[in-house]
This record gives structure tokens, sequence and C-alpha cells, in this order.
């Protein structure tokens, strides 16, 4: 009997994979038998520089600083680890993964790794500002089955009724892997969906919204059916956006964004953060508005942003304070939130939720003062009523969101050089790879990367 015969049948190993989310917010990492986890906790594997400025064309930027050379570390945080054991495919594999920082190889953080930069400005709230960040993304996508379906209403139970499988399997998914799920529900666009997650600490929250997107994916692979994040799937569609809450707490766990005397009852603290993150909010449009078909979203009377104001309650404002009840007899302090709604998911989590809190920092520390408030629909309100109010229009290309970046002062000198370099190179390349498409074929290519 030969060995071949005698060996015993082979069967799949389980599998785990190392990831990052780079500048592009697409995940990407390196496998292994999960057996094998405890030869890769303390020096990860290795990962290439120029990596980083792949552009979603899958083309490395050719004017990339790294070019050719130098090798990096993937070290995962095992606190991260998520794992779905199972799903609608009864064959598929398990889906495991661990975040990971990227490092260099003597250990020392990488300067153009998002997810550490948004770990060190984390670090900073607390060791310079006294304060925790608690933050949750919620996400807007498209689902089509390769089979026509009867469009259904919006919000309907119909339409929820139609994907009730899909939201039994992928909630399940979410809570095994972590997430704390709390909404699925039907949007106004066709086949559009929503779903949403309880907020957590930090660096977990952007973690939490790459889970999101990556285990929405998985569902929807098992099962056959088509989703995409892109902001806009197709010229005449409902837009697609990624709305992040933001509550800051002292090191106490007290809330410190409310005060019931305050403008729209935000604190002082809370008035300077939001004057921040509106003065710096064109540039801010670069990261988290960051591709050509983005600005097919960002117009006026589409529930997005068009302009840097705040409102309460006024979903044409870039930046919302978000209601609160009282039905429920929770203090209003704890519900108290801001949701940023100038982006979506062609956007790093980790960088987006970084340069936002940069642009916060900046207007505390600086003591900025908030102006750009309405309740008005801010396109509604002629000229002189918006520079009355402070009221800037945001940016109608990403040409101009980067230019903005690129002369922002104290934001972009905030953000580490060789990530920012590395970013404008993989921009300025996939500005030059979509030039000629029209706005239809520009959201259908976006709606097939994202």
């Amino acid at each position: 009997m030969s060995r071949l015969d005698a060996a015993t049948p082979l069967a799949p190993l389980p599998v785990s994979t190392l990831v990052c989310t780079d500048l592009i917010g697409v995940t990407r990492g390196r496998s292994f038998p999960s057996d094998e986890l405890p030869h890769y906790v303390d020096a990860g594997c290795g990962w290439v520089p120029a990596n980083s400025a792949l552009t979603p064309q899958d083309i490395i930027a050719s004017a990339n600083p790294w070019g050719a050379y130098g090798d990096l570390r993937l070290i995962p945080d095992l606190s991260s680890r998520v794992t779905v054991d199972n799903g609608p495919d009864a064959q598929a594999p398990a889906l495991d993964f661990i975040h990971c920082d990227v490092r260099e190889t003597d250990g020392r953080p990488w300067a153009a790794c998002p997810r550490t930069l948004l770990h060190d400005e984390v670090q900073r709230y607390r060791a310079e500002l006294g304060l925790q960040v608690f933050a949750a993304f919620e996400h807007e996508f498209n689902l089509d089955t390769p089979h026509p379906q009867p469009d259904r209403l919006a919000f309907s139970l119909q339409a929820q009724r139609q994907q009730a499988g899909f939201a039994g399997w992928l909630l399940s998914a979410l809570r095994a892997g972590g997430v704390e799920p709390e909404m699925f529900l039907p949007e106004y666009g066709k086949h559009q969906y929503e779903i949403t997650c309880r907020p957590t600490l930090g660096v977990a929250a952007a973690d939490r919204a790459v889970n999101v997107r990556e285990i929405t994916r998985e569902i929807a692979r098992q099962m056959g059916l088509d989703v995409s994040f892109a902001p806009k799937t197709s010229e005449h569609a409902v837009c697609n956006g990624v709305h992040l809450h933001m509550s800051l707490q002292d090191l106490d766990g007290n809330p410190v964004l409310h005060d019931a005397g305050g403008v729209n009852g935000l604190s002082g603290l809370g008035q300077h953060w939001a004057a921040g993150v509106l003065h710096y909010l064109p540039a801010l449009c670069a990261i988290t508005a960051p591709t050509p078909v983005s600005y097919e979203r960002l117009q006026p009377h589409h529930w997005s942003a068009s302009y840097a104001c705040l409102g309460q309650r006024n979903r044409e404002a870039a930046l919302r304070i978000c209601p609160t009840v009282s039905v429920s007899g929770k203090p209003v302090a704890t519900q108290y939130n801001l949701e940023f709604r100038a982006m979506d998911a062609t956007a790093s989590p980790h960088l987006a939720m970084a340069a936002l809190l940069i642009a916060g920092r900046l207007g505390i520390e600086q003591r900025l003062a908030l102006t750009a408030v309405t309740d008005e629909i801010p396109d509604e309100l002629n000229e002189e009523q918006r520079r009355a109010r402070g009221i800037i229009a945001l940016p109608t290309t990403l040409a101009q969101a980067l230019d903005c970046l690129r002369h922002s002062g104290a934001l972009f000198e905030a953000l580490p050089g060789p990530l920012v370099e590395t970013y404008f190179a993989l921009k300025a390349q996939e500005l030059a790879l979509t030039q000629a498409l029209s706005p239809a074929e520009l959201c259908e290519h976006y709606a097939r990367i994202y």
C-alpha cells in the first residue's frame, strides 16, 4: 500500500486572516492555518509599503513614496478578532480575521497606518483633553438578487420581508462577530437597506465599521446576492451614505457634549468641537468623501450634505444634532450625540474617524466659535443669508476637496507626512483613471468595487 493510499482523507483546514483596512477602505491581509495563530501573535506577518498606494482600480500609484522598497509587519490586535463559524451556506468555511496595526520590522509604528493614526488620536484625547471617544457607524447599501424582484415600497414591511432571510443571517453573524447590531431596515431607495450597531469605545468603533461591511459581504456571497456600499450605484439611484455618530465622555464616563442652556443643547466644549469639524469640513471631504463618485451624492436635496453647517434634526446638514427622547426616561445627556453625514463607504473608517477627531480637537484647542448653525435647508437660503451665518459650500469634486485638504493648515500638518504623500499619490492616479467616465459610468464603476 502506498503512503498516499494510507493517508487520512484530506479536509479543509480552518483558516484565519491577519487584516488591515487601507487608505481607500479596502480590507486586505494574509491567511494561515488557524492552529498556527500563536506563531503570529508577537511578530505578525510580512507586508509591503507600496500596498498602501493601491487605488480602487487595483493599480499601485506610480508616484507613491515607497516604490519597490521596504518591508513591514501586520501585528495582530487579538482583542479585535472576529469569528463567524457558520452561515446560510453550510459548506462555507468560517470567517475568522484579526485587525492589525502596520508596523516597521523592528516594531515601531508605521507612519502611514490609518489604524495607528486613530489609536494615537484617541489616546491624545485621553491624555490631553481627559476625554473618551464613543462612536458608531451606520451603513446604507444596495442588495440585489441574480433574478429580478418586484420593487417594494420604501421602509415597508414588504421590503423587509423580501430580504428577511438575509436579515436574519446578517444579524446573527454580526452578533457572533461581536458587532452588537441594532437594526436592519429597508431604506428609501430600491433594494436599499441600512444596518446600525451600538456605539463602542475608540478604535473598536472603526474596526466595527469594517466588520459590518465584511460580514455583510460574506452573508450576501453565501446567499448568492450582490451587495454594494458605493455612494451611488447608478446615475438616478438613491444614495448610500455612512453616518458617523460621535459622543464624548470624561474619564469617569460622564457625557460632556450636552448643556441644556447651550446652543441647541451643546456644551461649550461641544460647541468648540463642532466648530472645528465645520471649519475644516471642506478639507475633511477629501478623506470622508474620497472618490469621484462621492460628489454625485454630496448635492442639495440628497439628504446628505452640500454645505458645512450644524443642524438639529436636519438631514441636509453635514453635522446633525441627533434627536433625544423623553419617553424612555433616560437622561438627555447620555443620549446626546453628533452625527457626521458627509461620509460614504469608499472612505477608510479609521482614517475618516481620526481626521474628524483631529478637526474637533483643533476646534477645542483654538477655541473656535460655533457660527454655522441652521435648521433651515442650506440650499434654500440665499448666498447673503448663508454668508451671514458662516455657512460655506462643500467641494463639488474630489480634486477641489484634495486642494482644500492641501491648504487646510493645522489639519494638514496634523496628518503624518508619509500617509499624506501616499494618499495624494493614489488619489491623483485614481482621478486620472476615472476622468473620462460619465456620471452613469462612474456610478457603475464604483458600484462594482465597493
